[in-house]
């Protein structure tokens, strides 16, 4: 998609206007094409409202496979609320229109007359400020739909190399860095968690280290580190899954996508700051060499972890990952994994979790995740839940060794990873609710590439 800023409509466009109540319909004028769009009730419209109305208009245009539209800046200036200046406005627009566009069809035929696609926005009134935020948000929702078609890629296609690959690819041209640990290098760190998990599959796990100094990597700055799930396939192990609860577990590597993105995104946008990113990445198999439940794996920490379930793996590779992080010295680390279904029948398929070390560091995300779009809901990471940590024959089981497992399984998950923090602010992202599209967002069926906005509001702002 792009976005251009003419002075007047162009002809062949399809103007989009705003109208009050709910009626969305496709007009055919002597004057040229309308497409009318419901805004709701009389009244400005909050930030969420704004994006959902952004992408009901582009999902309109697809269905009418209207190509080129036409909006006017006042319009939506008038519909949005004040507290949203031109420049976020331009942005928030911009990225939900190319978020609304998106479709993943790589592998689909494309059909004699094309794919439905707006293929142009022309926005008439433009401010100055306003059309700085629009190209911003078009290369915002650039990485973020570069993940989206990451995460979508089906397994076969996504092994741990493969992923690695795509990671180095992402970075490329820019002047952040990749680095990809193969086993032998993960040997010699003592990355037992990782090589245990990978131990099934045929396809050799890896370990993707993603650096950009953009504030220097001889300053006085801190870097922020990134950690993301990377199961390019997720069987559950010996602790095989369903089919219906296997199906879509390509997506297991959403999180991992998301740290690559991200990183990607701040190199791109040259940000003043020091972002690191750690993916480690496997595939979950119930091979010859799986491990078992009742295994015992030796962490990078030195800590041992007590297999208890190996579908419980995605917290086992992050433990190590986690570790890796210390090396940096951080400022602070965020973690993103689609790593409980305790989590999607918590919060539903409209937010994800977050659970922190301090308070603080778990409010200031909820602020920034209503800002980015990347909502999230904090769930508690109390000394009452420290129980469902302590391992029998191991220093931590990868799920309560002691009493109902299927009790608070979302903070489970965090209080497993709060074992291998040392000493640096952490807070868990427990992505799965935001995994796929949800019902009503205007989006397409899929991965919808959470938490990249997120992330880059914690790179800029944390």
């Amino acid at each position: 998609m792009t976005i251009d800023f003419p002075a007047k409509p162009q002809k062949s466009a399809t103007t989009l206007t705003l109208i009050n109540g709910k009626l969305n319909k496709f007009v055919e004028t002597k004057t040229g094409d309308e497409l009318r769009i419901g805004r709701g009730a009389v009244g400005v419209l909050p930030r969420r409202k704004v994006v959902l109305l952004a992408r009901k208009a582009i999902s309109l245009a697809k269905q009418n496979r209207i190509s080129e539209i036409s909006i006017d800046w006042k319009e939506w200036r008038a519909a949005s609320a004040k507290m949203i200046d031109d420049r976020e406005l331009g942005e928030v627009i911009a990225t939900a229109f190319s978020m609304a566009d998106f479709d993943f069809t790589e592998f689909k035929s494309k059909p004699k007359d094309g794919f439905a696609q707006v293929k142009s926005v022309s926005v008439v009134g433009a401010t100055i400020t306003a059309r700085k935020g629009v190209e911003r948000g078009l290369a915002i929702a650039e990485s973020v739909n570069a993940c989206r078609a990451l995460s979508n890629t089906p397994g076969s296609d996504m092994t741990p190399e493969l992923l690695a690959r795509a990671a180095q690819k992402a970075v490329g041209g820019t002047s952040a860095t990749c680095t990809v640990l193969n086993v032998a290098q993960m040997e010699k760190l003592g990355m037992g968690a990782v090589l245990g998990v990978g131990a099934g599959s045929t396809s050799e796990p890896k370990f993707i280290v993603l650096e950009y100094w953009g504030a220097g990597k001889s300053s006085k700055k801190k870097p922020l580190v990134l950690c993301g799930k990377g199961v390019t396939f997720d069987s559950g192990g010996l602790n095989i899954k369903t089919g219906d609860h296997m199906y879509e577990m390509h997506l297991d590597m959403s999180g991992g996508a998301a740290v690559i993105h991200a990183v990607a995104l701040a190199a791109k946008l040259n940000l003043k700051r020091n972002v690191v990113g750690l993916v480690p990445a496997v595939e979950n198999m119930p091979g010859n060499n799986a491990f078992r439940p009742g295994d015992i794996l030796k962490s990078m920490s030195g800590k041992t972890i007590e297999v208890l379930n190996t579908d419980a793996e995605g917290r086992v590779i992050l433990a190590d990952a986690l570790t890796y992080a210390k090396r940096y010295d951080p400022e602070v680390v965020l973690e993103a994994s689609t790593l409980t279904g305790a989590s999607l029948i918590a919060l539903g398929q409209q937010c994800s979790a977050v659970l922190a070390t301090d308070d603080k560091l778990a409010r200031d995300l909820v602020a920034l995740g209503e800002r980015s779009g990347d909502y999230l809901w904090q769930l508690p990471l109390w000394e009452e839940y420290d129980y469902m940590v302590e391992g029998i024959f191991g220093d931590v089981p990868n799920i309560p060794a002691q009493g109902n497992s299927r009790y608070a399984g979302v903070i489970g998950g965090g209080k497993f990873l709060e074992k291998f923090v040392d000493g640096f602010r952490f807070a868990h992202l427990d992505i799965a609710p935001r995994m796929t599209a949800a019902p009503g967002e205007h989006l397409a069926k899929g991965a919808v590439g959470a938490p990249v906005r997120l992330f880059l509001s914690a790179i800029e702002n944390l």
